[in-house]
């Protein structure tokens, strides 16, 4: 069962976005602006390093308007090389049916198989945040956090 839960810190959520807002504003390639915010080590984790913070930073509008700047960059940048970034491999096995589909659906958006597989990744991650799994994950921070003996409320 979920859990309503309070927002996240306006204060730091609101700091978090004007960083993110001055990076977009620089126009910078979509995987440094992903990297650098929404990254492992960017300013959204080291901000909000608590699961329970993280996740009610997730169900904010400023996190809302991060997400809508990543998705603006990613789709004037998608073809265009990266310099700045390393790329990592991932080998998939599929049906040959649902290869030729996705062949079919690249070309006709003209952009290559690679793109468009990143693109529906990056979307089904952000229809599970809105379908509330972030509701879950904040049901799992919480047996976490009574496990550890914090037990704080949300």
């Amino acid at each position: 069962m979920a859990t309503k839960t309070a927002p996240a810190d306006p204060h730091a959520a609101t700091a978090v976005l004007q960083v993110a807002e001055r990076l977009y504003a620089m126009d910078p390639e979509w995987v440094v602006f992903f990297r650098e915010v929404l990254g492992v080590e960017g300013i959204v984790r080291r901000t909000f390093s608590e699961p329970e913070s993280l996740v009610r930073f997730e169900c904010s509008p400023q996190y809302a308007r991060i997400r809508e700047m990543l998705d603006s960059l990613r789709s004037r940048q998608q073809d265009r090389p990266t310099d700045r970034e390393t790329q990592r491999v991932v080998t998939v096995r599929m049906p040959r049916s649902l290869h030729e589909t996705l062949k079919n659906e690249a070309g006709l958006l003209r952009v290559s198989v690679n793109t468009l597989c990143i693109s529906k990744l990056m979307k089904l991650l952000d229809e599970r945040e809105q379908r509330g799994l972030s509701a879950d994950r904040i049901d799992a921070a919480e047996a976490a956090s009574e496990r550890s003996g914090t037990g704080a409320d949300l």
